[in-house]
């Protein structure tokens, strides 16, 4: 099963900013690579989210289908109980309940949970009862939580230019 679910806002970070399609293609690829290797891939519903954006990402996003951004299945759906169970039992205001319960970030946490998976996200836990952040949703349920870099240094990829030796 796959090591690592990575959350909408790594693939919306790294094309607007870091790993742009037109200058950083090798990110992709690394994606895509891992992604056949079995290490790394999201869920449908932050496809759902990136297809929102009609634009080359939402395009790269209908391209992987699938095979990248998995579909939840008969283990998911008890680790849905358990996430809900856990985000209304926290002191959260009820706003924030509901809203957590209706985006993707409920889903994927209840994806990493059901298949012990590490959540890849640039969101940080916050002490706030306002809204329901990945990392806060992972500490709470003993989920690995990794920055998308992280998740890139663990697991070694290494971005080199052609033959000049350079390394990014």
């Amino acid at each position: 099963m796959t090591d690592y679910l990575l959350d909408a806002n790594v693939f919306i970070q790294a094309k607007n900013l870091h790993y742009g399609f037109d200058f950083c293609p090798a990110f992709w690829d690394w994606l895509d690579e891992q992604n056949r290797a079995g290490k790394v891939a999201s869920i449908e519903k932050v496809a759902d989210e990136l297809h929102a954006g009609a634009d080359k990402l939402a395009e790269w996003a209908a391209a992987r289908g699938d095979g990248f951004f998995l579909r939840p299945d008969a283990m998911v759906l008890p680790a849905l109980r358990i996430v809900s169970d856990w985000a209304g039992n926290q002191g959260y205001e009820p706003a924030a309940v509901a809203t957590f319960l209706q985006v993707a970030d409920y889903w994927l946490v209840a994806h990493a949970l059901a298949y012990d998976c590490a959540i890849v996200s640039h969101e940080v836990p916050a002490d706030t009862t306002r809204k329901i952040k990945i990392p806060n949703a992972c500490i709470g349920l003993g989920l690995r939580c990794v920055t998308p870099y992280e998740m890139l240094r663990r697991e070694g990829a290494r971005f080199v230019l052609g033959s000049t030796g350079i390394i990014l």
